[in-house]
């Protein structure tokens, strides 16, 4: 019998290539990882003929547009690629009975809340990238019932662009840095995530619904680089400042902390500490760089 077939898109991204490293962990899979070059998400009847081809039996969509601050000039492109596009790979799995999960936000959420955010809470983004992701979730589920759906937050990874990296890159050149104390989350490392969605896949349970999925502790961006700063043995000065001092083109919500229960729950999954996993990629990416 053959190995059920994973396709895996977004594959140069964070998420797409820490899945890559776990893979050959998951013996029992035969993965096809699939860039912007490979399939083309927006090209609908390409991907149609990859499944006829392939036929697989699960799709992880890692594929987005996440430019957050360029997305309020590229707006429909953001909601072409995060929102149309969701909803006809949705709906090209429903029609292949490939199980689809797909990555979503925190950013769906406008930050006013001070409790964690369930599934539940009724969604009210701020910027433009939030409501094209969301518009992505609610046509994905209409087209295809069966998704799952998972919102993370401050996702970094030894990977690609990301806030650790660049704090990293800032605490090399520079003696003192400024970073947002106002604007609360939980990071979440891609690594980490890549082993829950595998997990799932994995396991003989597929509830469909959306979930959420962070590692656990409540800070800070300026926080967040302070522990960059520790971790990594660095002397620059971090300087905490608010929001008003750091204007961007798309606002941020203040608050996005995002509440795990369900995703533990429904299919035992451990959530790391994260500061834990915060030491655990920045060591690879010390080693890398050696």
């Amino acid at each position: 019998m053959a190995q059920p077939r994973i396709f895996v898109t977004g594959a140069n991204g964070q998420l797409g290539k820490e899945l890559r490293a776990l893979s050959s962990g998951y013996s029992q899979f035969d993965f096809i990882f699939l860039s912007r070059e490979d399939m083309p998400i927006q090209r609908f009847e390409l991907v149609r003929n990859f499944f006829k081809v392939y036929q697989p039996q699960y799709f992880i969509n890692c594929a987005a547009y996440t430019q957050v601050d360029r997305a309020e000039k590229e707006s429909e492109l953001a909601l072409e690629v995060n929102g149309e596009t969701v909803g006809v790979l949705a709906a090209i799995c429903k029609e292949n009975k490939t199980k689809f999960i797909h990555i979503s936000t925190d950013y769906v959420f406008d930050g006013k809340a001070t409790t964690p955010y369930k599934e539940d809470f009724p969604p009210h983004p701020i910027n433009v990238y939030g409501a094209s992701k969301l518009d992505g979730e609610k046509q994905a589920l209409q087209l295809n019932p069966d998704a799952i759906i998972i919102r993370s937050s401050w996702v970094y990874s030894e990977f690609g662009k990301n806030f650790v990296k660049t704090m990293l890159q800032l605490m090399q050149r520079q003696n003192e840095i400024s970073v947002v104390n106002d604007q609360f989350g939980s990071p979440t490392y891609a690594a980490d995530l890549a082993e829950t969605l595998l997990q799932i896949v994995s396991s003989d349970k597929w509830q469909p619904g959306i979930y959420h999925y962070c590692n656990n502790g409540v800070i800070s961006w300026y926080d967040f680089a302070k522990a960059v700063a520790d971790i990594s043995g660095s002397n620059c000065k971090i300087n905490p400042i608010t929001t008003k001092e750091f204007p961007t083109p798309a606002a941020r919500p203040a608050y996005s902390v995002l509440d795990t229960s369900k995703i533990q729950n429904t299919f035992d999954i451990k959530m790391n500490n994260w500061k834990e996993s915060l030491a655990i990629c920045i060591d690879k990416i010390k080693s890398r760089s050696i």
